[in-house]
């Protein structure tokens, strides 16, 4: 599979050490790190037609990762 764009690492590269460490200590921030990170796939595998979808299911995940990206971001800057 080729390079999946919207990793949380390039997301935010200046938090990598802070995520890092969540994961680690916030049972939470690692649930939702993984939720992001198994919904970009699919969102990644939709529009390169590895697994099509209908536009309005690709449309909502897009919105969910969106939703858990900003998620993130406020625990991570919060913390």
């Amino acid at each position: 599979m080729s390079h999946t764009p919207h990793e949380l690492h390039e997301e935010f590269p200046e938090m990598v050490d802070k995520m890092t460490e969540l994961k680690q200590s916030d049972a939470h921030f690692a649930k939702l790190a993984d939720e992001y990170h198994e919904l970009n796939r699919a969102v990644h595998r939709a529009e390169t037609n590895v697994e099509p979808t209908d536009q309005f299911n690709e449309e909502d995940m897009r919105k969910k990762r969106a939703a858990l990206k900003d998620e993130i971001y406020r625990r991570l800057t919060a913390a």
